[in-house]
């Protein structure tokens, strides 16, 4: 391959990588045509882009960011793809499900999602579990709205409350 080819294929990448928040380094080594397309596919389906690549080439995209990927450096060996996403746990949840049991494959080499990095396949069951900034934010916006839903409810059951024995104490007969 010619320098400038290498050069150009770079800068796409490092183009690539800045347009998504979780980067999946996934072995896919023993996949066949059909499994790959098949996973190829699915990557489509849930927002996940797929994208096989030279590690030298990757780690010197990498080089060209301002995050420090050097923690996921290790992992280039073998044959690489890459799985990017916006949602963080999405690629994670997409290996799960067409994962071999028997051989693991594809398999999670490693990850940066949510501002963190994940090495090993051990990871892959946290990162399913990860949950996004919007996610979170849900959360604490249901756990606050919880108790002023719980005042309201209180204060119009109490109000009921106060107008059927005003009620009763009013058609009572002296």
């Amino acid at each position: 391959m010619k320098k400038e080819d290498k050069a150009l294929i770079i800068e796409s990448l490092k183009e690539t990588l800045q347009n998504y928040s979780a980067i999946y380094l996934v072995d896919v080594t023993g996949l066949n045509s059909t499994a790959t397309s098949d996973l190829r596919r699915k990557c489509f389906k849930n927002e996940v882009k797929m994208v096989v690549v030279k590690n030298t080439l990757l780690q010197k995209a990498m080089d060209q960011l301002e995050t420090d990927f050097s923690p996921l450096y290790d992992s280039l060996k073998g044959t690489t793809a890459l799985m990017l996403a916006n949602v963080a746990n999405a690629p994670a949840k997409l290996i799960k499900d067409v994962s071999d049991k028997k051989t693991g494959i594809p398999g999670l080499k490693a990850a940066y999602a949510e501002e963190s990095f994940y090495s090993g396949a051990d990871q892959l069951e946290a990162l399913v579990h990860i949950k996004s900034k919007k996610e979170l934010i849900a959360d604490v916006i249901a756990l606050l709205q919880s108790p002023a839903k719980n005042v309201v409810s209180a204060l119009q059951s109490g109000a009921n409350t106060i107008h059927g024995v005003l009620k009763t104490l009013g058609e009572r007969e002296n």
